[in-house]
């Protein structure tokens, strides 16, 4: 894990070379262990590099770092986890050069000088972010992994091409254009995150997920930037896979990805440094901590972080787990000062707006874990792959029922629904709750009443799953009413229903630009590497293969990921409701954090600024104190696009 930037100018490159050292600082948190600059004077290239030494903590793993050749320099933020066999691929061709470490990256460079850029990155398996300059066609190539792991930013500011694995690089470029764009904007009310090929600066972009881009000396010489070119796209794997759908039984396809995911973590373990992993005590945590400590001689590093407010607290269920398996774990009860101290920081950590508010225990527990690791490994991706959030069940029995109802008389629920307060529907459900399944239990009731009645009028059922999954309408609160005309779900692929829509959505999406960047900021702010073993391609791939019965069964999702887990865990330790991994917001906003957050919505403040419509924010402020709404979502967006603000000036 590292960070890397630079950038391509011909016409002020002593400016871009004097201001490099100081766009690298602003990674340090990156790469705390080593850093070193390389420029072309000639061509006007200049890179940098901050090193988080994983493998090969030598100085044959240093970076920039050139070719046998001398014909490719890179800079490179990740790991190639198959770059054992891309070695033994290169051996069998006879293109093997002298190796001078056993680093990735000299792997990943031989592999570019051997098969070119793109086959390259069809053979890797990994999450990556990198920069690569050509020095015989004068080109310059970025590309990031299959499902967005690594960051990337670029794009012109002052005459010169930059790109940076964070915002926060970037802005250290002289005369920077910190200029908010309004459509990015729009995007982050309704995601919590601005989604690539976006960020919150006009003329900066992220490089979307599984694509690569290549800029020439043309486009250098007319300030042009070329469209991306995707190499993997996920679509396009669902409708392969659809097509080839796994034909086994059921104990069949529970061995192939025991297999799958036992390799995939295998080779996720390679470190030449502390390793660990984070673990809920819930099916995804448990099922990669589990085969780690299948495959380790000595008991598997976890972690866990407790909250002494019951409902929002997952410690014992993990220490449960940790029990079983005899890892050697270690969890930290935090206060709620404790857990609110990181607030003032989360504006610098994610460089952007960002407001998932599980960014906080998450940002916890990666400072727990780097005190005795460098490299933690994560649960994450299981829900998208195999089915595992609530709102699928919700989202596709809601639209099965609603579909059925002429418009009219959904509009008279929606104002039923409205006529008792959200109070009373908590309480209500909370009488009835113990005579409903476990996947009927729903966390803030009241709360998914009244947003059900806001979109009971859904035209179809994607358009009904972009209102749920939207915290705000933004023309209803933009001041410039600035939207995309066209951003959401890739194309539906022929033959899947709705509740795969969403999935697939959430993976190239939710996933994307909200779960793998708070988990990326959050652990290198604190100088951890985090791998996520779930994404692997072939893990993926096959869960697209395997029928829907195998991924859900009798409303629970993750059925085969759960069953694979019962080899290793107890279905006693890990039957339970899902509980997010969150704070208690709520309470902290009608609590310690109402005057904070009060300051920041104050709405001459919020006028003078002119992003938004305060009357709408004042109106939410005031349910939400009053408790007559639980608006803590909405509210926290907003204080998050604030408080980065604030920090700006």
């Amino acid at each position: 894990m590292c960070g890397l930037t630079g950038g391509w100018s011909r016409k002020d490159f002593p400016l871009l070379q004097s201001a490099l050292p100081r766009m690298s600082r602003a990674l340090q948190h990156r790469g705390p262990d080593d850093a070193d600059l390389w420029c072309d004077d000639e061509a006007g290239i200049a890179l940098a590099h901050n090193r988080l030494s994983i493998v090969d903590l030598s100085a044959a793993g240093r970076q920039p770092m050139a070719s046998a050749s001398g014909r490719w320099v890179i800079v490179y933020n990740g790991e190639i986890y198959n770059h054992g066999d891309v070695r033994r691929d290169l051996e069998s061709e006879g293109a093997v050069p002298a190796w001078r470490g056993h680093s990735d990256t000299e792997t990943l460079l031989a592999a570019v000088e051997r098969w070119g850029v793109e086959e390259s990155l069809r053979r890797a398996t990994g999450m990556f972010a990198f920069a690569l300059w050509d020095r015989s066609e004068r080109c310059l190539w970025l590309a990031r992994d299959r499902f967005g792991e690594k960051p990337l930013y670029y794009g012109w500011q002052k005459g010169a091409f930059l790109f940076a694995s964070e915002l926060k690089a970037l802005r250290a470029y002289p005369g920077f254009n910190a200029v908010v764009d309004r459509q990015a904007l729009a995007l982050y009310l309704r995601h919590n995150a601005v989604p690539a090929p976006f960020s919150i600066y006009q003329g900066i972009g992220k490089l979307l997920p599984g694509h690569w881009l290549k800029l020439s000396s043309r486009h250098l010489e007319t300030g042009s930037c070329p469209d991306p070119q995707p190499y993997w796209l996920a679509a396009d794997v669902v409708a392969r896979q659809r097509r080839e759908a796994f034909a086994g039984t059921e104990a069949e396809a529970t061995d192939a990805l025991d297999g799958l995911l036992t390799r995939a973590i295998g080779r996720q373990m390679v470190a030449d440094v502390p390793l660990g992993a984070f673990l809920s005590g819930g099916v995804d945590s448990s099922v990669v901590v589990s085969l780690m400590q299948a495959q380790s001689a000595q008991p598997v590093r976890t972690f866990s972080i407790g909250f002494h407010e019951a409902d929002y607290n997952e410690a014992e269920h993990a220490a449960a787990v940790a029990r079983h398996l005899g890892t050697d774990h270690t969890e930290l009860f935090v206060s709620p000062d404790e857990a609110m101290a990181v607030i003032p920081e989360l504006p610098l950590i994610y460089d952007e707006p960002f407001a998932d508010p599980s960014q906080i225990p998450t940002s916890l527990v990666a400072r727990l874990a780097r005190r005795q690791v460098t490299v933690a490994l994560s649960g994450d991706g299981g829900d998208e792959l195999f089915g595992g959030y609530a709102r699928y069940f919700m989202v596709a029995g809601l639209w099965k029922n609603l579909s059925r109802i002429p418009r009219t008389v959904r509009r008279m629920g929606g104002q039923l629904i409205r006529s008792v307060p959200e109070q009373q529907w908590d309480r209500l459900y909370a009488f009835a709750q113990p005579l409903m399944p476990a996947h009927r239990r729903w966390s803030h009731p009241g709360d998914r009443l009244y947003k059900g009645a806001d979109v009971i009028l859904a035209e179809d059922g994607v358009d009904l799953c972009r209102q749920l999954t939207s915290l705000w309408s933004p023309p209803d609160l933009l001041e410039e009413r600035a939207e995309p005309a066209r951003f959401g779900p890739p194309r539906q692929v022929p033959g899947t229903s709705l509740f795969e829509h969403m999935m697939l959505d959430d993976a190239c999406h939710y996933m994307a630009d909200d779960i793998l960047v708070k988990v990326d900021r959050a652990a290198m702010a604190s100088s951890l590497e985090t791998r996520v073993p779930l994404l692997d391609h072939s893990v993926f791939e096959f869960a697209w293969s395997l029928p829907h019965p195998f991924k859900v069964r009798d409303g629970v999702g993750k059925y085969i990921l759960r069953q694979l887990l019962y080899r290793y865990v107890p279905a006693a330790l890990i039957d339970r409701p899902k509980r997010g991994f969150s704070v208690p917001l709520d309470q902290w906003l009608r609590g310690p954090l109402k005057a904070w957050a009060a300051e920041l919505l104050d709405p001459v403040r919020i006028r003078q600024e002119g992003y938004f419509d305060p009357q709408a924010i004042q109106q939410k402020w005031r349910e939400h104190q009053s408790g007559t709404r639980n608006w803590q979502h909405q509210l926290w967006t907003i204080l998050m696009f604030q408080s980065w603000l604030e920090a700006l000036d």
